[in-house]
């Protein structure tokens, strides 16, 4: 074994490790020197706590939480330039939208189909643009409500449906019955119709009087 090379009897000492530069220790010892205050002002708050490890752990989440809020409390002051307690900010309640009020059709469609109608009245045809407004509200509750909407469902039976808000099922039956009595009724509507007629119908899509 003796004669094998490969084989080592003498054991080298390992070489020390290298010494840190003379900057990093003297930053080192610098720190420290810093931070010796605040360690002995920890072991001093240490040696006033109880020996019982669950009093320490409580007394300690205390302390935390007493400088988590002294740090929000600086940082409100450099936001707001005045000290004052952290306010914490509660969301305002938002409040229940009921389904009357989810149920407003668009504003901008609703003004340009009136000026549709508006054209067929000026041109004296108001039986046509009561029924241009009819099939427009009929347009609006299939958006607002796709189940409702059936193709055998008439303008009656869609009054009637309780699935519409109160105010807007008055809105949208007071422009049905317009429609029957001039469509299906055989009898002539004038201006005042037609004007009673667009207001339901303003009512209905623009304003928010529905929800009562």
């Amino acid at each position: 074994m003796r004669a094998d090379a490969s084989i080592q009897f003498n054991l080298t000492t390992p070489a020390p490790p290298p010494k840190p530069p003379e900057w990093l220790r003297r930053l080192a010892n610098w720190i420290g020197d810093m931070l010796e205050p605040v360690g002995r002002f920890f072991r001093w708050i240490s040696s006033l706590m109880p020996d019982a490890p669950y009093a320490r752990i409580f007394l300690w989440s205390v302390i935390i939480l007493v400088a988590a809020g002294l740090v929000l409390l600086v940082v409100d002051r450099f936001r707001s330039g005045e000290w004052r307690l952290p306010r914490w900010r509660r969301r305002a309640p938002t409040e229940a939208v009921s389904d009357e009020e989810a149920w407003v059709p668009d504003a901008a469609p609703a003004r340009a189909w009136l000026n549709e109608a508006d054209a067929f009245a000026a041109a004296g045809q108001y039986a046509e643009a009561i029924h241009h407004l009819l099939f427009r509200s009929v347009e609006d509750i299939a958006r607002r409500r796709p189940r409702l909407v059936r193709p055998a469902l008439t303008s009656r039976e869609l009054a009637r449906a309780e699935a519409l808000p109160p105010g807007a099922r008055g809105l949208f039956a007071e422009i049905a019955a317009l429609v029957e009595r001039s469509l299906f009724g055989g009898r002539p509507v004038g201006s005042d119709d037609w004007q009673a007629a667009r207001a339901a119908y303003a009512d209905l899509a623009l304003s928010k009087a529905w929800r009562g």
